[in-house]
């Protein structure tokens, strides 16, 4: 009984940095396998074209974008967060977090496959390579809907 007791008075705080938690670490472990997969694309491209490098950081860059999206959910959630955080403002917390750390991470990884086959392009029809950068964008839009919401989520709580 104990502690259910310990666990009602101190599971918001809990709650609420694991919201924080997830928020920066899944979107930043999606970005990082992303940016990572990317530079390894580009990498290969760069041994026979070394001036195509900008071109090539531009499509490595996109997919870094999500752990920036979950580092901001994570700041703005820790701003909510102090001793006196409820059980129910924890569990709402935890929620609005949900949404970044979850498509940041799927997003990410998607994001560079899209991005690895638009530095394909960018090796066999450079003029065409903005189109590469379109299409990696398109998924870039889930991400910027997942910040969103958990933006709009953290302002209800």
């Amino acid at each position: 009984m104990e502690n259910v007791g310990f666990f009602v008075q101190n599971g918001g705080i809990v709650l609420g940095w694991l919201g924080v938690v997830l928020a920066v670490a899944l979107a930043g472990t999606g970005s990082a396998k992303g940016v990572g997969m990317t530079g390894e694309a580009a990498s290969a491209l760069l041994i026979d074209e070394p001036e195509k490098f900008g071109k090539a950081l531009v499509f490595q860059l996109l997919p870094g974008t999500q752990g920036l999206y979950g580092f901001v959910v994570g700041i703005l959630a820790m701003g909510k967060i102090d001793t006196s955080t409820s059980l129910q403002t924890g569990f709402a917390l935890f929620l609005a977090c949900l949404p970044i750390a979850l498509v940041g991470l799927f997003s990410a990884i998607a994001q560079a496959k899209v991005s690895i086959g638009g530095i394909t392009l960018l090796s066999k029809n450079e003029p065409q390579s903005t189109k590469g950068i379109i299409l990696s964008v398109m998924v870039e839009t889930y991400a910027i809907l997942a910040l969103v919401i958990s933006i709009m989520l953290l302002g209800n709580i």
